[in-house]
């Protein structure tokens, strides 16, 4: 059986001002490279060998460098880095605050953006990606049993709540720089079984 841990990457200046960044790269700031040293420490104790481990992260700058501080900090080989786990594009709306969102477009969950992806196609991708990291993981690595995937807060919604049918998470909730979710890994789909660190019922 198969671990997938998905962590949203550390801060940067645009989560901090409440921006929406989307596909707009945006570095770690300084909080976000400590959030990622916080989680890699906070994760440690999931393998008994943390330089085995397995990282992957989106292609975007702010997930690459949480996912590498996570590697230096465990002795872990380098991550390798797929566009799929990127974040949902939000087309017109990137690089714009959350206020002037809703007095544009609306409702967060029922606006219609220009250029911006829709959230089934954010699913579909998010889940092709999974397939392949795992695909690939398993032709380098073939007892690998926990892969970490440093990703994006919308990505990461998308998959949770599909997976718990509407459940999780909570409407306004967000989900925090640094947080990780995991789930049990099957080709037929995913079962979330940690959600930020509680044991999550079926």
């Amino acid at each position: 059986m198969i671990h997938l841990t998905l962590i949203r990457h550390g801060e940067t200046d645009w989560n901090r001002a409440r921006l929406i960044q989307g596909s707009t790269d945006i570095p770690l700031n300084d909080t976000g490279r400590e959030q990622a040293r916080q989680t890699a420490d906070r994760l440690s104790g999931v393998l008994d060998d943390p330089a085995a481990a397995r990282i992957v992260s989106s292609d975007l700058s702010r997930a690459r460098e949480t996912a590498q501080i996570i590697a230096d900090q465990w002795g872990s080989p380098a991550p390798l880095a797929y566009p799929a786990l990127r974040e949902r594009a939000y087309g017109d709306a990137e690089g714009v605050t959350i206020a002037d969102f809703a007095a544009r477009w609306g409702d967060w969950y029922t606006s219609e953006v220009p250029g911006a992806e829709s959230r089934e196609l954010l699913r579909l991708r998010a889940f092709e990606g999974f397939d392949t990291v795992v695909t690939d993981a398993l032709r380098s690595q073939p007892d690998v049993t926990h892969i970490f995937v440093v990703t994006h807060g919308a990505l990461i919604r998308s998959v949770i709540h599909h997976v718990s049918d509407g459940r999780l998470p909570a409407r306004q909730e967000r989900l925090a720089n640094g947080s990780d979710y995991t789930f049990h890994y099957s080709p037929d789909g995913l079962t979330l079984i940690d959600y930020a660190g509680t044991t999550v019922s079926p």
